[in-house]
């Protein structure tokens, strides 16, 4: 894998975040919204990090499985693509990519086990040819760098390790947006260190001038996660249902 983000894959396939909220033609022939688009995406989130759970794998994998995902559907549509189907799949490349192995057929067990709704069900071959799929439509480029790696390192730097849990919950969380799809990493890493700071009434201001960033976007990046815990609370299982009755199957 590439060491150094600005010459990896990751950095070139950068998009701008109105590249990201476009919901596909096919998909709003069927009654999507762009925000159908955005509670499907963060339902698959939460069953990639759901089914991580069950096969045991570390935090890595699955923020690769969802940066898969979301790379998938930044490019192609959820009438040709089963979000249901993309999600296990994500998770199952995202193990090989990082060294973590999980067998297809743990994840059809655990899948068979933790939805009941046959829609979710799928076999171990049509996993191993969604997984094709999407090499693909990634172009077979498979680096992600994480804001995790960065994120130690500022946290020493700024003294802020007793907020290590707090910043980490908040990338954590940013993989339920489509933050890594349009900043680099280190970016996100210092907004939720931003957020910790304000939150623990931790004066870093000059910390954080002399780190040479700009501030208007690191700021923009923390007011993003920050909006999107306050519509998180709006969201009810009513709404991902409806949400996830215009995908096909």
């Amino acid at each position: 894998m590439a060491t150094n983000f600005w010459t990896s894959t990751h950095y070139k396939q950068l998009l701008d975040p109105e590249d990201v909220d476009v919901v596909h033609q096919l998909d709003k022939d069927r009654g999507m919204t762009l925000e159908d688009f955005k509670l499907i995406k963060l339902h698959m989130a939460n069953y990639i990090a759901r089914l991580a759970q069950n096969v045991k794998v570390r935090q890595r994998v699955v923020a690769t499985a969802i940066t898969y995902m979301r790379r998938v559907f930044a490019r192609r549509s959820m009438s040709e693509y089963d979000p249901r189907l993309v999600a296990p799949a994500c998770l199952y490349l995202a193990s090989k990519a990082e060294e973590s192995t999980v067998q297809a057929r743990l994840l059809v067990f655990y899948i068979k086990k933790l939805y009941s709704d046959e829609k979710y069900r799928y076999e171990i071959k049509e996993i191993l040819e969604m997984e094709m799929k999407i090499l693909e439509v990634l172009n077979y480029y498979l680096v992600v760098f994480h804001p995790y790696r960065a994120l130690s390192q500022l946290l020493q730097d700024a003294g802020m390790n007793d907020a290590t849990q707090l910043t980490w919950g908040l990338v954590n969380d940013t993989y339920k947006m489509d933050l890594i799809l349009t900043y680099p990493p280190h970016l996100i890493a210092l907004a939720c260190l931003y957020i910790a700071s304000v939150q623990k009434d931790k004066e870093n201001t000059a910390w954080f001038e002399e780190l040479r960033v700009d501030m208007n976007v690191v700021k923009n990046i923390a007011m993003e996660i920050l909006d999107f815990y306050d519509s998180h609370k709006l969201i009810t299982d009513e709404r991902v249902n409806a949400a996830m009755n215009k995908v096909a199957k």
